[in-house]
């Protein structure tokens, strides 16, 4: 990775999107980053698999929202660092009128926010908002600048719901952002489980090289963030079972990594 003089990022410690961007195969880490990464490969294996098919899952239900669905405006909370086949990416391959609004307060990611723009359709509308999911109203208000909150909007919550310092924190951000969008507006959100205690080693391993504190939680807890809503086939599922092909990239046996897409009514 190049180097970026920002005072504002840090590269004497790992950080999170870095290491997952690594995991995922790509190229904006660090040397601290990488030694990381291959220390979680040691105690979790399977942390490769999910990050990959993390985006896998993104990809499909994506496509599943702009193409069956008819969904054009995306809200993609904690969206990380860009790597392949982004959220505008996908949305607009199948309806390029579609506006993907992306939420991090991450200096890192907004650093490189402004490559990432770059590759909107000319019908469509790409930015990013830097705001903290901790705090949603803000997000809502920052996002009405570009989306329409009468208009069914799909919120996305992609394996970040770990960092809430609380289970009803957590559920207050989810609910808050929902409570925004109207009936016909999608819930997208995948998180990994404390049903492996090598990811929860994993995490709380990350947590003592100072990184941002991750909390795996029960897979009850996470399949709780969806009551109230109608959950799209096939439900609620490791995230390499929901609807995966036989053309899917990488491994797709169930891994301890769950979620779903579900429908506001």
């Amino acid at each position: 990775m190049s180097e970026d003089n920002s005072p504002l990022i840090r590269t004497d410690i790992p950080h999170s999107a870095r290491i997952w961007n690594y995991w995922m195969g790509g190229k904006d880490y660090y040397e601290i980053d990488r030694i990381a990464g291959d220390a979680g490969i040691e105690v979790d294996p399977d942390i490769t698999t999910m990050a990959v098919q993390s985006r896998q899952f993104l990809i499909r239900a994506v496509t599943y929202l702009a193409g069956e669905v008819g969904i054009r405006q995306f809200l993609d909370i904690g969206t990380g660092l860009p790597t392949m086949q982004n959220t505008h990416q996908v949305a607009q391959s199948v309806a390029p009128e579609s506006k993907v609004v992306y939420v991090d307060n991450d200096p890192l990611v907004l650093t490189h926010a402004r490559a990432l723009l770059t590759s909107t359709t000319p019908e469509g509308v790409t930015t990013y908002v830097d705001s903290d999911y901790h705090f949603p109203e803000q997000i809502i208000a920052d996002a009405r600048n570009v989306l329409n909150f009468n208009e069914p909007i799909a919120v996305m919550f992609m394996g970040v719901l770990g960092h809430a310092k609380s289970y009803d924190e957590l559920l207050r951000i989810v609910h808050t952002v929902l409570d925004a969008v109207p009936a016909g507006s999608h819930l997208v959100m995948w998180d990994g489980s404390d049903d492996s205690p090598a990811y929860v080693t994993l995490c709380e391993n990350y947590t003592g090289t100072g990184g941002t504190p991750y909390v795996p939680r029960p897979q009850a807890q996470i399949r709780a963030v969806f009551d109230g809503l109608d959950l799209v086939e096939p439900g609620f599922t490791s995230i390499t079972q929901w609807r995966a092909a036989d053309t899917e990239v990488g491994e797709t046996r169930p891994i301890s990594a769950y979620g779903a897409v579900a429908r506001k009514v």
